[in-house]
């Protein structure tokens, strides 16, 4: 099996081999890029590119205009890095579709579990599995969900957050829980990143966004009436 490519863009040199010599030693295939302007280019260049990590202030283009245009075409997870720790810009981030969001200084070996948890959680070079309730039909390995056949396009996370509900169907699930499972770390910011994130997967399912149960005080439920 080829190895996995990971893009990694900062305008920092020293950045940049600290982040490739930590993948690289997971086996990972890195590419770099300088600034947001080389990296749109780069990553329209190559289509075998599996993750973006992404720095936030650079020259030129920064990193929430390099996530706008990557996310016109493309659902590759994307892992935003900065210096910020304004809770603004986190959710700022995830309403754009970004799927890890860390604060610098960060610990390397962290940022890599997180690479192989998104990796991992999207079905790269595992078989295939499907869960399928009450119409709605997701396929983890192709990233694909279909209600009563109909397409449903999905964000990464919104795909990350339907699959969660559907492999637990009937059982109450916390903020935490949700929060530990699906950004799969301790998550130190806003429970309303969560409540966000559910708002939108709601809309997009239509009337089977009713699934979806809110558990006042607590969190989630995803419930099909037998």
């Amino acid at each position: 099996m080829s190895k996995l490519k990971i893009m990694v863009v900062d305008d920092e040199s020293r950045m940049r081999k600290l982040v490739r010599d930590f993948l690289v030693r997971r086996d990972f295939d890195v590419i770099e890029a300088e600034n947001g302007e080389v990296a749109v280019d780069r990553f329209f260049e190559d289509k075998e590119i599996a993750l973006i990590i992404l720095d936030v202030m650079m020259p030129k283009m920064d990193g929430w205009e390099v996530c706008r245009e990557i996310r016109q075409y493309s659902k590759v997870p994307i892992i935003m890095l900065t210096a910020r720790g304004d809770e603004r810009d986190e959710l700022q981030g995830f309403d754009l579709g970004v799927d890890e969001y860390i604060s610098k200084p960060f610990s390397p070996k962290i940022l890599v579990a997180r690479v192989e948890a998104i990796l991992r959680r999207a079905g790269q070079g595992e078989d295939s599995q499907c869960i399928e309730a009450a119409g709605i039909r997701l396929d983890k390995t192709a990233h694909q969900v279909t209600l009563d056949g109909r397409s449903l396009d999905l964000s990464f996370k919104e795909f990350e957050l339907l699959s969660y509900f559907m492999e637990n169907q009937g059982i109450a699930l916390s903020r935490e829980k949700i929060l530990n499972a699906v950004w799969n770390y301790d998550y130190f910011g806003d429970a309303r990143t969560i409540d966000t994130h559910v708002k939108k997967l709601r809309s997009k399912m239509g009337e089977k966004g009713e699934l979806i149960k809110t558990i006042w005080g607590m969190g989630y439920k995803f419930e099909v009436e037998a």
